[in-house]
Formats: C-alpha cells, structure tokens, sequence
C-alpha cells in the first residue's frame, strides 16, 4: 500500500488554508519553512490569462530522492510507506533538500532542523486526517491509498508542466489539473 495525496486544482482557490493549518499545527513562524505550501502560477496573455494554485507538499514518494540522499536514515520511508523524518538522527546536512525535486525538505532556521510533511502521522494514527485535509474550505484535498485515490479520480494525473518529472522519485500525488495548469509557459505570480 501507498499513501499519498490528491489535489483538486479546479476547486481550489488559493487561499492557503491548508498552508496555514500546517504550520499552526507545526507551530511554526510565519516567515519559516512551508511543509505544505501553495504557490500560485500565471499563464497566457491579455485577454487570455490562466492561473492555477500549485498545492504541495511531501509526496511521499516511491523512490524518495531524499532518503537516497540521507547519509544517517533521518529520511526514511516508514511502514505505511510515507517518507518520515526523525529529527534526533539528522545531522542538518540539507543533503535531503538538495535531492528532493519538489523542495519539500525545507530548514527551520529557528529549530536548526529539517521541517517536511509527515502526512500528520499521529492524527492518522488516532483515526483522523491531515490537518490540510480538514481545513480545505474548497474539499480540494485528499489523503488516502494512492490506488483508492486513482480509482475515484480517474482523471488525475501526476504529471504536469510546473512539476518535475514523475519518473524521478514516484509521486504518490494525484492532480486534477485545470487548463491553465497544463500550459508549457507558465510563470510564478506573487498574490
């Protein structure tokens, strides 16, 4: 089994919600690392102009680049096949954040340590979701069993012009992409 996410570009509206609830969960500062992030993108010209809100986070991937890259096992990939991180093996090398091609593993200059989603590993194990799940106003994000997640979102794709190719590390990331998304040109927009 492979957990992952699904997002649903056609509903969300880029209000960063789930960014927000992420880092309060984390307690961490406004200015520090985004372990869920969105970044909002433009495409086109006047009078046709697209904009899509890019929502990641850790992928938990198949084959992380970041634990191929952690020379003391901090990145490791746990039992329910998430891409976990533990703080007292990490020697701050940044090598994860190096390797990683969706810049997940960010530096929390604060703690001096690697901040990264753990797909809220302790509310999952007390029968909750993800805390980014929960705060979605729009309902655009999911968690669960990557084949589950495929099989109710036949439409998603894990590949799309603004993301690094899936063949890299396998994504379990599942997108429903709106036409602005799936532009080759495309640049990142500040809002």
């Amino acid at each position: 089994m492979s957990l992952g996410f699904f997002i649903d570009m056609e509903r969300c509206i880029g209000c960063r919600t789930c960014q927000v609830a992420c880092k309060d969960r984390r307690d961490l500062q406004a200015a520090g690392p985004r372990p869920r992030r969105v970044d909002s993108f433009e495409c086109g010209a006047y009078p046709e102009v697209g904009l899509f809100h890019l929502v990641l986070s850790c992928n938990h991937c198949e084959n992380p680049a970041c634990v191929a890259g952690c020379p003391t096992a901090a990145m490791h990939k746990a039992d329910d096949g998430t891409v976990q991180y533990d703080a007292d093996r990490c020697v701050v090398c940044r090598n994860c954040m190096t390797a990683c091609p969706y810049g997940a593993p960010q530096h929390d200059e604060d703690a001096n340590l690697i901040a990264k989603c753990d797909s809220c590993k302790a509310l999952r194990e007390a029968g909750r979701n993800p805390v980014c799940v929960d705060a979605c106003p729009m309902r655009s994000i999911e968690f669960g069993d990557i084949d589950e997640l495929r099989a109710a979102h036949g439409d998603a794709v894990n590949e799309l012009p603004v993301l690094p190719s899936a063949g890299i590390a396998g994504p379990n990331l599942l997108v429903r992409p709106n036409a602005a998304a799936l532009r080759e040109e495309f640049h990142e927009v500040v809002l």
